[in-house]
């Protein structure tokens, strides 16, 4: 499965069946990372990696070979506020814009990570587009 068709079987879905355990194994198994939006204030990443991030009025995401980059709690620690900063340096940023272009949620990678977009819709509107990646174009820490 490419990346290219497995957004085509998610896009349109509604909120709550985004993508289902199965789909999400396949995708794991041919090394694809799905996200998107989910509620008001979460990101899920399905696939290659398994995520539930709190992302309330939005955030970016530092996602790297091995998943999300962790955030130590760095709270009066410059050293690990400044390793932090030079780790993120290394990732890839993914936004996720809360209330953007009629969705409530949309992903956004940088060009330096190839996408193939979906729609998640919540009573047949728009709620969130979303994106399926290869694991393989996210740098090495």
């Amino acid at each position: 499965m490419t990346k290219h068709q497995l957004a085509e079987m998610l896009n349109g879905r509604e909120i709550g069946e985004e993508i289902l355990d199965a789909e999400s194994k396949i995708a794991a198994g041919v090394g694809l990372v799905v996200m998107f939006g989910y509620s008001d204030d979460n990101i899920e990443i399905r696939g290659t990696f398994t995520e539930e991030i709190g992302a309330y009025n939005g955030t970016t995401i530092f996602m790297h070979s091995g998943g999300v980059l962790d955030d130590p709690d760095s709270e009066g620690c410059e050293k690990c506020k400044q390793r932090l900063i030079e780790e993120q340096k290394k990732c890839a940023p993914i936004k996720c814009e809360w209330n953007t272009d009629g969705y409530s949620w949309v992903i956004v990678t940088p060009v330096s990570l190839p996408f193939e977009p979906f729609d998640i819709l919540e009573d047949g509107e728009k709620f969130c587009r979303g994106v399926v990646f290869e694991a393989k174009h996210l740098p090495k820490l």
